[in-house]
């Protein structure tokens, strides 16, 4: 079984083997994938995310992507954080939505990751996102 950033989202398709070999097939650099199943999706306003990744333990932290603006930050965390997240101009994604994300290998304008998943299954621990947000809003005074 490999262990590539590709094969680990393509897990959360519907039939993997046929999403992951589309996806290398036609070359497409953004393709939809359902959140809920092994991943939500936390997005936080750009301002306030970039600086959170910042805090975050390079060697901990999981898949992090945004816009092309950077107008959010999107932190892939356990699923059925969305139901549970409350914070305000926090956008998520869960169980019954659909996100683009990036191919994980090929440069992308529209979406692009901060951190690329590597395979692992790792991700974003909801305690440290938490504090790392915490000390980015601290340090940014009113937001």
């Amino acid at each position: 079984m490999e262990n590539t950033g590709l094969h680990w989202l393509a897990q959360a398709a519907p039939d993997p083997d046929t999403f992951r070999e589309r996806w290398e097939r036609t070359g497409l650099g953004l393709m939809p994938l359902p959140a809920g199943r092994r991943w939500d999706v936390l997005a936080v306003p750009g301002r306030l995310g970039r600086p959170a990744l910042g805090v975050l333990d390079p060697r901990t932290r999981g898949p992090v992507l945004t816009d092309s603006g950077g107008e959010y930050v999107s932190f892939l965390v356990p699923v059925g954080t969305s139901a549970r997240w409350i914070g305000t101009g926090v956008r998520s994604a869960g169980k019954g939505t659909w996100i683009v994300l990036p191919h994980p290998e090929r440069a992308s304008r529209a979406v692009r990751w901060l951190v690329p998943p590597d395979g692992s299954g790792r991700l974003n621990d909801l305690v440290l996102l938490e504090l790392a947000l915490h000390e980015a809003a601290a340090g940014l005074g009113d937001w």
